[in-house]
């Protein structure tokens, strides 16, 4: 799973992505400081985690991870190559979500590369080059199906309605993810398409430490803009995220955080905001070697969770001990689960839940 940062130069990305991966990319007070993209393997954050590694004392524990990218800066023109446009659009295209970073909020010492705060103009901009990538995607596909369209071919005939959907949706500056179409045509049609403006979207409106709780009018003006798009919101103060960051301690970091009357870390609920938006899920693997967390679809069969951990797995599938997490944590051990008929024996067809605890047979 990757999830890419993106925003315009100077909104608050490189810090941000401090404080998710501790990598300590540049982060400076001028545009582009961003060229190549860095990468960070981030933790989710998971408190059945620790409760499993209580009741298991397994030698290690492994939590389950995304991918972030932080992404170099767009500008206007960037779908023509202007600015790192086509480097930055090249980027963008390799990650499965979009953290789409605005600035919501003023300070007269950080430069704004278009000269005033305005996050809907911000995003705007980085929409119609994104809807302007994706419309050249839409147009070369276009250009070959209409020609076996032409010839009477039934398949390509469905093909070309939806393209022109897409066409003239795109012209109207309208994100694919937000056009409404069948779950076979999307399949079928767009997503061979990989386009751009179709992937998961998450807004980070980044806000100074006064609005970190409850917003500001910036962020107002965010949820009304994208009220219509299938998206997530989460309002972060990027600048308090770099200064829990910086502190040792787990309670020098909560005493903060009670200080400022925030519950968690802004940057946890932004790795579980990204997981959440890639539609995945965990279960667990749980013995005396290894807790582990492993990422799944939500939806997921018995057997696709077991190919996770290894191909072979899937293939030999025989059947999936299972355990709901609720229950290991109620009563303690397998045994008791055991003793109380609360370990289940499912076969092919069962639908991983999310904190599934799991022991898979197969035979390869």
């Amino acid at each position: 799973m990757k999830a890419g940062i993106v925003g315009l130069p100077n909104v608050g990305k490189s810090t941000l992505f401090n404080c998710l991966s501790n990598a300590k990319a540049q982060s400076a007070n001028f545009p582009f400081c961003t060229i190549e993209p860095n990468i960070g393997v981030v933790n989710v954050p998971d408190p059945r985690l620790e409760k499993l590694e209580t009741l298991v004392k397994p030698e290690r524990v492994l939590p389950a991870t995304v991918e972030i990218v932080d992404i170099a800066g767009l500008v206007k023109g960037a779908s023509k190559g202007e600015g790192l446009g086509n480097q930055f659009l090249a980027n963008i295209r390799e990650t499965d979500a979009i953290l789409h970073v605005l600035r919501c909020f003023d300070d007269d010492n950080i430069v704004h590369v278009d000269g005033s705060v305005n996050p809907i103009r911000d995003k705007e901009t980085i929409d119609i080059e994104l809807q302007l990538k994706d419309l050249e995607t839409v147009e070369k596909k276009l250009e070959k199906v209409q020609r076996a369209a032409r010839t009477g071919n039934k398949e390509a005939v469905k093909e070309k309605e939806v393209l022109d959907r897409l066409k003239s949706s795109l012209e109207a500056s309208t994100n694919v993810r937000s056009i409404a179409f069948k779950e076979s045509e999307r399949e079928e049609f767009i997503k061979p398409l990989q386009l751009i403006t179709d992937k998961p979207v998450l807004y980070v409106c980044n806000v100074n430490e006064q609005a970190a709780k409850d917003g500001n009018a910036y962020v107002e003006k965010v949820k009304e803009a994208i009220a219509h798009e299938q998206a997530g919101l989460l309002v972060l103060a990027v600048s308090i995220e770099a200064d829990i960051n910086e502190l040792e301690s787990f309670e020098e970091r909560q005493l903060f955080l009670d200080d400022l009357g925030l519950e968690e870390a802004g940057a946890a609920k932004l790795i579980r905001s990204a997981y959440n938006l890639l539609n995945q899920q965990t279960y667990f693997t749980a013995g005396e070697k290894e807790v582990r967390a492993w990422t799944i679809p939500i939806g997921a069969s018995a057997p696709q969770a077991a190919g996770v951990i290894h191909t072979d797995f899937e293939k030999g599938f025989i059947r999936a001990e299972v355990i709901s997490y609720d229950d290991l944590a109620q009563y303690g051990t397998e045994a008791k689960v055991k003793e109380a008929g609360r370990m289940r024996v499912e076969g092919k067809e069962y639908i991983v839940q999310d904190g599934d605890v799991m022991h898979f047979r197969f035979n390869v």
